[in-house]
């Protein structure tokens, strides 16, 4: 729908989906999904709030995923690292960093180097697709900022993370 942006969809149950919605002058929004396979069908309602592009913003980049217990980004990432070069081109006035985030399961060390390590991994793919050097950086944040508890594995999913903050 042109005017509210509503889109009803019947997708296949037994499907991994990624989600990405774009809107010139916004942040974009994405996520992936996993449906079960349902006796009845079932119907799902999600309200998506793009934010303006601004100082500070920040999107946590839910199509990025890694090996476990690595920085080697899975071929699964392909598209969102795609999507970050497109916006990122379309948008030459912002500088952004790329932030890595872990749990705090293991050596706190060890979380501060990795969550570093998947951040570069990251920031290299988007020098290698031709991002300007001087308009992206990285860093590792560990387990330092958790967005959820530490006590599930559900909240542990969601803190290990990569992030793009817009900077400048």
């Amino acid at each position: 729908n042109g005017v509210t942006g509503s889109a009803p969809i019947c997708l296949p149950s037994n499907i991994r989906y990624g989600l990405n919605i774009e809107q010139k002058g916004y942040l974009f929004y994405s996520d992936h999904f996993d449906l079960v396979a349902d006796s009845a069908v079932s119907v799902k309602n999600l309200e998506v709030l793009l934010d303006p592009i601004d100082i500070a913003k920040t999107i946590i980049l839910n199509n990025i995923f890694f090996h476990t217990d690595s920085y080697e980004l899975t071929s699964d990432s392909e598209a969102e690292l795609k999507r970050i070069t497109r916006f990122l081109k379309k948008n030459l006035q912002i500088e952004v960093e790329i932030g890595g985030h872990t749990d705090n399961q293991g050596d706190a060390n060890y979380n501060l180097s990795l969550s570093e390590k998947r951040a570069k991994a990251v920031y290299d793919y988007l020098i290698q697709s031709g991002i300007d050097q001087a308009k992206i950086s990285y860093k590792g944040y560990g387990m330092n900022t958790p967005i959820s508890d530490n006590d599930s594995e559900e909240g542990r999913a969601k803190n290990r993370r990569t992030e793009l903050q817009i900077t400048s």
